[in-house]
């Protein structure tokens, strides 16, 4: 039985997630499509391109990840202390990356707004803040992302990905060890390289 996400994540018990998601259409996310011969080998750099974006923005450190042909894995460590001491100033500008800023927001950023309006952009802002260490709106935003430019690419519209996300908590160290390792050798596992250091689209790569 599918369980509540609310359920699976609880920040008071652990800041380390292990996030998967796959696509619906398997067989040709990023990799090759056998029966057009077409390469979307280019949409594995679309992934790798989006998260370090999203490092920008949201309040996680990106511990590890792996661009397979059919999914992706990443590794997350919500940093909830370090939002909560961002300004509002810069939780606008992080939110302002992503999204367009409300009429009423950008009236609040300028000083022209009335006490009744800043404190409705307070709120906005404190709810934008909220979101900037949740992981449901950072794999929305990482997830939506994609869907729109392969659907383009495509040419067709529908789902894209298989489900919502699977998500792990990740409880202790030798958990977080053990799963960043898991994500790091999933290409020399899959046979799909013969070295860490063969690994693209992986964070070991990247380290190394």
């Amino acid at each position: 039985m599918t369980r509540a996400r609310q359920e699976l994540v609880d920040l008071d018990t652990t800041s380390y997630y292990h996030c998967v998601s796959r696509c619906v259409r398997r067989a040709f996310l990023c990799g090759d499509d056998h029966l057009t011969g077409n390469s979307y080998e280019h949409r594995k750099a679309w992934v790798v391109d989006r998260l370090a974006e999203l490092g920008k923005v949201f309040a996680m450190d990106l511990c590890a990840y792996a661009v397979m042909s059919n999914h992706y894995h990443v590794v997350l460590r919500v940093d909830r202390e370090q939002a909560y001491n961002w300004s509002d100033d810069e939780v606008i500008k992080r939110w302002n990356r992503l999204y367009r800023l409300p009429l009423l927001v950008e009236r609040y950023r300028n000083g022209q707004a009335s006490d009744g309006e800043s404190r409705a952009a307070r709120e906005s802002i404190q709810l934008w803040r909220e979101r900037l260490t949740d992981l449901g709106w950072y794999m929305r935003s990482l997830n939506e992302h994609l869907a729109r430019k392969a659907n383009e690419e495509d040419g067709c519209k529908g789902r894209f990905w298989e489900g919502r996300y699977r998500s792990q908590a990740l409880l202790d160290a030798a958990a977080v060890l053990t799963c960043m390792s898991y994500v790091d050798l999933n290409p020399v596992r899959a046979g799909v390289a013969e070295s860490p250091e063969d690994s693209e689209f992986t964070s070991i790569q990247q380290r190394i």
